[in-house]
């Protein structure tokens, strides 16, 4: 097990959700601390909480690269390389996810089971989703350690 698998065994433990895991992972890559920001990535988690809507982990792996790539400040440009990016993970995902539960909706990967079944079904999905990213931001020339 390595450390990034501790640390997301960690933070589930902790009861952060999906879509929190993978913005802190990046975050503790950076350095940073972010508490706001964790906080508001509890809204992409479960499908925007009902189930109906993307993996969190899929919309939290979009928040990380947009991290990197989006405009944050008036004096910031987005980079023209974060569309592309967004686009190479969501492909991706359906791929490797969609392909394997029929879909990339929050219920359909955790079925009948819901958020219960997520600390089991969901941390290989959380963590191949954070790999691939980290992956993605490295091709495009980002470093994904640092904060600047």
């Amino acid at each position: 097990m390595d450390d990034t698998m501790l640390r997301m065994m960690q933070l589930a433990a902790k009861g952060y959700y999906c879509s929190q895991i993978i913005v802190q992972l990046a975050l503790d890559a950076r350095g940073e601390e972010n508490p706001a920001l964790v906080r508001a990535m509890a809204g992409p988690a479960f499908g925007c909480g009902g189930g109906h809507a993307s993996c969190g982990a899929l919309t939290g792996g979009c928040c990380l690269l947009a991290m990197y790539g989006a405009k944050g400040s008036d004096e910031e440009t987005e980079s023209e390389r974060l569309m592309l990016m967004l686009n190479l993970l969501s492909e991706w995902f359906e791929q490797q996810v969609g392909s394997c539960y029929g879909g990339i909706v929050c219920e359909t990967i955790t079925g009948e089971d819901g958020p219960a079944a997520a600390r089991q079904r969901c941390g290989s999905i959380v963590a191949d989703t954070y790999a691939k990213a980290m992956e993605i931001l490295v091709a495009h020339g980002f470093d994904p350690y640092d904060a600047s």
